[in-house]
């Protein structure tokens, strides 16, 4: 270590020029860097129901569905009419749109003296104007299911106008494109915006707005902290300067590499400015408290001595976030695992490599005089109010502080057993979101807006499909959440109950071969079957945003698909119910993965460095405490589980090892050469320890903006990740010295007992 700080020193100049050219490209590539808040793109390819539904999407234009709420006091009057058709019109005319389906050009299906006749509801030429005219709409509207609670709501206050896109539109820019043409309308009813175009685009405004507000109040707010801290422009320099060098360095090589922030990697910038300057406080506190008259070879001795535990920290920060790309279910946290330990790694490089070189270069270090002068001043209230007494304690009650930690992860334990997952999208934005209304309104008035699709494959237009369509269908509507569903088996079924033959599907497939002549050219067709009359679905929505009912749902149609499906009429679902109830098994997979993958390999690396596996599993004790009681707080409080806060316990046991390695590797360090217990631990505590601190309240603070975001599983995230800080923090100060100290004195009593004989 002492070859490596010293070629730091004698190359510091090459460094910092390195440093700077690095900067200039990777910054240059920021400039491009796009978002991507499409879940659907991030599911899994290898999953059955996430890659049936990107075919859904593909073939059928599901999944690129969005839904105008038009809401008023009553839909059936001439002004709402006319102004439902205006919208539909524009709407239609705009690029990327495939086909719109509203109140005034929704399939209508009639009986006349001639047979049937398959038009449309309204007569776009001739709207309806008189009351009798409206009236015979809304008996016929509430007279169907079709339209009753479908198009309009069966209060007659609100009406949907669907859409779907092209497969080759910008699914974002045509839904930003819709909702500027209907808003330019100006039109006098309330006008909301549903369904996944739209979402993707409140997604993405959110994590722009989370970016330009909440970057420069973590920066600020750290900076503040460091500088009651250190009390030196360098103090707060240095630090600063590494976590936004290693946050330009990991954006920049994610836009070099093909990647896009997500609605998780967005809080990446956040992460690494808050645990970024980790690293560099403990190098620029190690480098002021080491004392000698020639300063070069005290930096030279700091960092020698430094190296080693801002090493093990960063090494275990970066497991904790790679172990997400094993288990996780969704392609966005496992480019987030990835490209914040990465973020780690330059943070941890930049730390002992550029911070040295530039203290070097441009003598940001005080003298010895003045670092004697100044300590009696500095951290008097962290010296004389948290240190001091703190060393008091673990010196004269090391078992009642054990004890008191034993009580934690107990009560801890007990709350475990009450965490709740939460894995729909609709529950990430607040309660006044307009996503959220929406969602609200859909749920209250139409049903929901989670697609559930029942996929058929089979000759399509025989009897035995399509009755066992109908079958399905009527199955479907038994679970409580479903209330609409719409096919081809439907349309087959109402057009044979106007030919006077009844609501069914006929016997002989040379029937229905005459009415689907009819439905041929329809623009609702494209939605139900496929171009080789080979596929077919079913539509549907899920009224409930609960878990609970969700993966009921799935077990519920997987019964019937096992029971039904036949080598001629395969039965396939899929939907958000199937992938939200898959998102929710690999909520807990993750968690158990990434925390075991951590929990090892942290033993392992750390065991193996400081060359003790004991001191490798007392360096895990204090954060696996921390994790246990973690997890209780959420059981208690009714925080959730989510693609968000799933994250937080391997962050917590990556992030909050760092403050029992650097407590452990000091201890080990002043023990070996003193062989005196009491004075390494208090020269641990008084040295470490004040790191320590100042480093829990400037990564907890980081995180705590995050209570400020528009989304509240990153709410969530930002308080459980400063809880975990602190507990990590106090572990490390309080559970992990008590554990050494027992341990010790075990082993010099043991020692001692030896002599004697």
């Amino acid at each position: 270590m002492k070859i490596i700080s010293e070629s730091i020193i004698k190359y510091r100049w090459l460094i910092i020029g390195l440093v700077i050219v690095l900067t200039a490209f990777l910054g240059y590539q920021v400039k491009d860097l796009t978002i991507n808040s499409d879940v659907i793109s991030s599911l899994p390819d290898d999953d059955p129901a996430a890659l049936l539904y990107k075919e859904v999407g593909s073939e059928f234009g599901g999944n690129d569905m969005g839904m105008i709420i038009i809401e008023t006091e009553d839909i059936y009057t001439k002004e709402a009419i006319e102004h439902i058709k205006l919208i539909t019109d524009e709407v239609g005319l705009a690029e990327g749109v495939s086909t719109i389906t509203s109140l005034t050009n929704v399939l209508d299906i009639k009986g006349d003296e001639w047979g049937i006749e398959i038009g449309t509801l309204l007569d776009e030429y001739d709207l309806p104007e008189t009351d009798s005219a409206l009236t015979a709409l809304k008996t016929r509207v509430m007279s169907k299911d079709m339209y009753n609670g479908t198009i309009v709501s069966e209060d007659g206050t609100s009406t949907l106008i669907m859409f779907t896109m092209l497969e080759d539109a910008d699914k974002q820019a045509v839904a930003i494109n819709i909702k500027e043409t209907v808003k330019s309308l100006d039109l006098p009813e309330k006008i909301y915006f549903a369904g996944l175009p739209f979402m993707m685009n409140d997604i993405a405004d959110l994590i722009v707005a989370d970016m330009v507000w909440l970057i420069p109040i973590t920066f600020f707010v750290i900076a503040l902290i460091l500088f009651l801290a250190f009390r030196s422009f360098s103090g707060v320099l240095l630090p600063m300067l590494t976590a936004a060098l290693s946050v330009i360095w990991v954006l920049g090589t994610m836009n070099l590499l093909g990647y896009e922030l997500s609605m998780i990697s967005n809080i990446t910038p956040i992460i690494l400015l808050a645990v970024g300057s980790a690293y560099t406080i403990h190098v620029v506190n190690r480098i002021n408290m080491t004392l000698d008259k020639d300063r070069g070879r005290a930096l030279i001795e700091a960092v020698a001595n430094i190296t080693t535990p801002v090493l093990l920290a960063g090494l275990t920060t970066m497991i904790g976030f790679v172990a997400f790309v094993f288990g996780a279910y969704l392609d966005l946290i496992r480019d987030f695992g990835i490209f914040t330990a990465l973020g780690v790694f330059f943070a941890m490089l930049l730390s002992l490599f550029f911070v040295p070189a530039l203290i070097s270069a441009f003598s940001m270090f005080r003298s010895k005089e003045k670092i004697e002068q100044n300590s009696k001043k500095e951290h008097v209230f962290v010296d004389n109010y948290i240190l001091k007494p703190l060393h008091w304690l673990l010196i004269t009650h090391p078992k009642f502080t054990l004890s008191a930690w034993v009580l934690l992860i107990l009560v801890g334990i007990s709350g475990v057993f009450l965490v709740e997952r939460e894995v729909n999208m609709s529950e990430y934005f607040k309660s006044d979101n307009p996503a959220r209304v929406s969602e609200d309104i859909m749920q209250e008035k139409f049903g929901g807006s989670q697609p559930v699709f029942v996929v058929f494959k089979g000759d399509v237009q025989s009897p035995e499909v399509l009755k066992m369509m109908i079958k399905t269908e009527n199955y479907m509507k038994e679970f409580s959440e479903i209330d609409r569903t719409q096919s081809i088996a439907d349309l087959v079924e109402e057009m044979n109950d106007v030919m006077g033959e009844g609501k069914r599907i006929p016997d002989e497939k040379a029937k229905i071969e005459q009415l689907w002549f009819l439905l041929d050219g329809q623009d609702i067709m494209p939605q139900l079957v496929s171009d080789d009359l080979d596929k077919a679905i079913i539509q549907s929505k899920f009224a409930s945003s609960d878990s609970k009912l969700l993966g009921d749902f799935v077990t519920y149609m997987d019964t019937f698909v096992t029971e039904n499906s036949t080598d001629n009429c395969a039965i396939a679902v899929t939907g958000m119910p199937s992938v939200y109830t898959q998102l929710d098994k690999s909520l807990m997979q993750s968690q158990m993965s990434s925390l075991i993958i951590a929990v090892i390999m942290v033993l392992l690396i750390v065991g193996t460095i400081l060359r003790s596996p004991i001191k490798g599993l007392f360096a895990a004790i204090p954060i696996i405490a921390t994790i246990i009681i973690l997890f209780g707080f959420m059981g208690f409080t009714g925080i959730p589980m989510d693609i968000a806060t799933v994250l937080v316990a391997s962050i917590a046991l990556g992030i909050g090892i760092d403050y029992s390695i650097h407590i452990i590797t000091h201890f080990s360090h002043v023990h070996e050469k003193t062989r005196d217990l009491y004075q390494a631990m208090e020269e641990t505590i008084q040295i470490s320890g004040k790191a320590i601190v100042i480093n829990v309240l400037s990564v907890a603070a980081g995180f705590l903006v995050l209570v400020f975001s528009q989304m509240v599983p990153l709410q969530n995230f930002g308080i459980l990740v400063a809880l975990s800080m602190f507990g990590s923090g106090l572990g490390a100060l309080t559970l992990l010295p008590v554990l050494l100290i027992l341990y010790y004195r075990k082993v010099e009593n043991i020692q001692n007992n030896v002599i004697d004989v």
